[in-house]
């Protein structure tokens, strides 16, 4: 059995999204810049996939700019906010550690360039305290930048809280909504939102195009010079196309949305009963405040990237939070942030469904899942010491 549990990294693109970019690849593939009638077929599309996208997340229109997906736009979110922080005097940008590294990283760089950055632990449950925030605020604080959710644990934030307090503040408030989007209610008006970013292959559409929803009054600094497309300020000649796409995948899945998390839930309750019952394990993050189809777990005693493989080998797609990089192997940022000891979090799998996957699926997932940290365990010497009692259970 073939099993694809891997959705918070890549979806497949819909019929929907499909059906709907196929004409602007082949008939109407005119640019949008140009002004005779073929090329303003494109123009026209690009206006309904924009009103589309805003109505998903009660935006307006012209507070739409397309990128191409979510780090580009969480890029130009920070440092446009940075940008007009710093006119004002205010160097300060309160964010998570927990956070994409899209984020993260685009932090790194203002770091360098003189910005103070303050970075929010999570508690254990992998959730931000309103009152941490608030704390942190200081007089020269030019932005909040806190995730809507987790892009390994599935944890949900606290934002419209969070967007209140920013707002009576008068602080940009800066959400990353890739994980969020098309899979939970988004009302960025509501929420007091003043700039969201979101991608468009994490709710079946195709990879490479996304949005930054910037509130109107908010200026963008560009990160990309050239044309006068979006308004002046993202350059180079719409996706039209993958833009079409996105639009028609994500006002299906906010239609679908109660209908399809009605499925998706309760598979995601079953493998977190079912896999809690190998000894030694973790469920990782809060299961009150979480997206619908992410499921976060260590098991002791094993590797990640060694569960992944042989996951891969009887047909499981899945993913870890443990990563190797050159050549050695550190465990993920997120689940140390939660308090997680480098042991433990080594032995993370995530598991993350969607609409397409099947109770019968889930089944599969669970039956293989235990052999597979039961014949690892078989072979680790770690394992042998924690059982022996030479060194002590962590979990």
């Amino acid at each position: 059995m073939f099993v694809y549990a891997d959705n918070a990294a890549t979806t497949s693109i819909s019929k929907t999204a499909l059906d709907a970019m196929l004409p602007y690849l082949t008939e109407n593939y005119g640019n949008p810049s140009s002004l005779y009638a073929f090329g303003q077929k494109a123009a026209e599309a690009l206006a309904e996939a924009r009103q589309t996208i805003a109505a998903c997340i009660n935006a307006e229109p012209r507070e739409i700019t397309f990128t191409s997906g979510g780090s580009e736009a969480d890029n130009q979110a920070l440092l446009s906010a940075a940008k007009l922080g710093e006119r004002k005097g205010k160097k300060h940008i309160i964010s998570t550690a927990f956070e994409h590294h899209a984020v993260l990283h685009c932090l790194a760089r203002l770091e360098k360039e003189g910005f103070s950055v303050t970075l929010l632990d999570p508690h254990e449950d992998g959730v931000i305290r309103l009152e941490d925030v608030e704390k942190a605020l200081r007089e020269d604080t030019c932005l909040v930048s806190i995730m809507f959710a987790n892009n390994e644990i599935g944890t949900v934030q606290p934002i419209a809280e969070i967007g209140a307090l920013c707002r009576s503040r008068g602080i940009p408030f800066h959400t990353d909504a890739v994980q969020a989007a098309g899979h939970m209610p988004i009302d960025v008006k509501a929420m007091q939102i003043d700039m969201l970013s979101l991608s468009g292959h994490k709710f079946h559409a195709p990879k490479g195009v996304g949005v930054l929803f910037a509130r109107k009054g908010l200026l963008l600094t560009n990160l990309i010079e050239g044309g006068g497309q979006e308004r002046g300020k993202r350059a180079g000649t719409e996706n039209v196309a993958g833009i079409v796409a996105m639009a028609a995948a994500l006002k299906e899945s906010c239609a679908n949305m109660e209908k399809d998390n009605a499925r998706i839930i309760p598979m995601r309750d079953k493998l977190f009963t079912e896999l809690s019952k190998i000894p030694h394990s973790k469920i990782n993050g809060s299961l009150e405040h979480h997206v619908p189809g992410t499921v976060n777990m260590c098991f002791e005693g094993i590797e990640g990237e060694s569960l992944l493989l042989m996951l891969d080998d009887r047909g499981i797609c899945a993913s870890s939070g443990s990563a190797c990089t050159s050549g050695s192997l550190d465990p993920s940022h997120v689940l140390l942030s939660i308090g997680l000891p480098h042991e433990v979090a080594h032995g993370s799998l995530r598991l993350s469904i969607g609409e397409y996957n099947t109770m019968e699926e889930i089944d599969y997932i669970i039956e293989t899942v235990p052999q597979v940290v039961s014949y690892l365990r078989s072979m680790s010497p770690v394992w042998d010491e924690l059982e022996k009692g030479l060194r002590p259970h962590l979990i």
